[in-house]
């Protein structure tokens, strides 16, 4: 190996190590704390979401109202689902548009176009990535349950 070599390959070492330390040093400022705004349903095993940094990771929320299915069907549940996600999201200081990636859980694809009906009055242009897909069942019976992803963009 040459002496240019040499230099360059010690100086591309010191690039990753200064990098590496860099890495470390902002993960160590990164807060991580409980979203469980007043209302929610207490003594839950898990947090209605976990703000870290600027991402907020709200869990998969059914249709409840005050801890009960909100009757009706796919439609109202959706509606209570998304409520309950901007309630989160809200109190996290973010807001919808700062939503960039969902799940949807449905209990039968086939009200699917119903779900959507209720989703696309919740989210602005350009709306969040999105995966929709069916499970064999969900919690307290619902026909729909709904986990989202925000980020603090400004």
């Amino acid at each position: 190996m040459n002496k240019t070599a040499s230099k360059s390959a010690l100086f591309g070492i010191m690039l990753l190590a200064a990098a590496l330390l860099m890495a470390a040093s902002c993960s160590r400022n990164i807060s991580k704390r409980a979203i469980n705004p007043p209302g929610s349903v207490e003594g839950l095993p898990f947090s209605n979401g976990i703000l870290v940094g600027r991402t907020l990771y709200v869990a998969g929320q059914e249709g409840l109202d005050s801890g009960k299915l909100r009757p009706g069907g796919i439609a109202p549940e959706t509606q209570a689902a998304l409520e309950n996600i901007k309630r989160i999201v809200e109190a996290a200081g973010l807001q919808m548009d700062d939503v960039v990636s969902v799940n949807v859980y449905l209990a039968d694809i086939g009200e699917f176009g119903e779900m959507n009906k209720v989703y696309k009055t919740f989210f602005p242009e350009p709306r969040p990535a999105r995966a929709t897909v069916q499970v064999a069942a969900l919690v307290n019976n619902a026909r729909v349950e709904i986990a989202a992803i925000a980020v603090k963009t400004r």
